[in-house]
C-alpha cells in the first residue's frame, strides 16, 4: 500500500518522534511506500484564512490546499501519530484536516445527507497521552482521546477500517516500557493491510 504518515508533535527529540521513526520503519518492512508529512518541520500554516474559503467555496482549490490533498489522495492507508493536547490534536493537526479534508474532495452534502468519499483502506491513529489511563476512564473521557478524529473526522468522510492506539502516562514510563511500545508500533507497520 501507499501509505501517508501524519506527524505533529514540535519536538524532534519526543517519543512521539521515536514513533514516528519506528512505524515508518515497519510500514516499510512491510513492504509499503511512505510519506511522512511532518507538519512542524514543515511549518504549515493550521489558519484557513477567509480568501481560501471564499475560493474554496466557490468550487476552486486554492493552490496550497491542493498540494496537501495531492498527498492525501496519493494513499492508500493513513497514519496519524500527535500528543493528546486538551483532549484532542494539536492545532497544527486540526488546522491540516480544515484545509484539506475539503467538501467536494472529503465529503459531499446530498439529499440523503453527507456522503463521505475517502477510499483509503485504511487509517492508524496513534495518539501518546500523559495522564493514567485510570484517570480517563474514571472521568469518562477516554472516548473523547480518539473520537474526534476517529469517528468525528475520519469515518466521517468515508474511511471504513479506522484504528486506534493510546499510549498512557507516556512521561512516566521507563525505557523498557517505551521499547516495547515503539516495538509494538513497528509490528502495526508491518501488519498495516493485514
Amino acid at each position: 500500500m501507499r501509505v501517508l504518515i501524519v506527524y505533529a508533535h514540535p519536538n524532534p527529540s519526543s517519543f512521539n518522534h521515536a514513533m514516528l521513526d519506528y512505524c515508518q520503519r515497519g510500514l516499510q518492512e512491510g513492504g509499503h511506500e511512505v510519506r511522512v508529512k511532518d507538519l512542524y518541520a514543515e511549518d504549515f500554516d493550521p489558519v484557513l484564512r477567509a480568501t481560501d474559503l471564499a475560493v474554496l467555496q466557490t468550487g476552486v482549490i486554492p493552490a496550497k490546499i491542493s498540494h496537501e490533498q495531492q498527498d492525501l489522495l496519493w494513499a492508500d492507508g493513513l497514519v496519524f501519530i500527535y500528543p493528546l493536547w486538551w483532549f484532542d490534536r494539536p492545532a497544527i493537526l486540526k488546522g491540516w484536516f480544515d484545509h484539506v479534508l475539503t467538501n467536494g474532495t472529503a465529503f459531499e452534502y446530498s439529499q440523503e445527507g453527507v456522503k463521505g468519499l475517502l477510499q483509503h483502506q485504511r487509517a492508524l491513529v496513534l495518539i501518546t497521552a500523559g495522564g493514567t489511563e485510570d484517570y480517563f476512564r474514571q472521568t469518562d473521557a477516554e472516548h473523547l482521546i480518539y473520537r474526534p478524529v476517529t469517528d468525528g473526522t475520519l469515518a466521517f468522510c468515508g474511511i471504513k477500517d479506522v484504528r486506534h492506539s493510546i499510549y498512557y502516562n507516556v512521561p512516566s514510563l521507563s525505557a523498557e516500557e517505551r521499547t516495547v511500545i515503539l516495538e509494538s508500533i513497528a509490528k502495526m507497520g508491518r501488519e498495516f493491510a493485514c
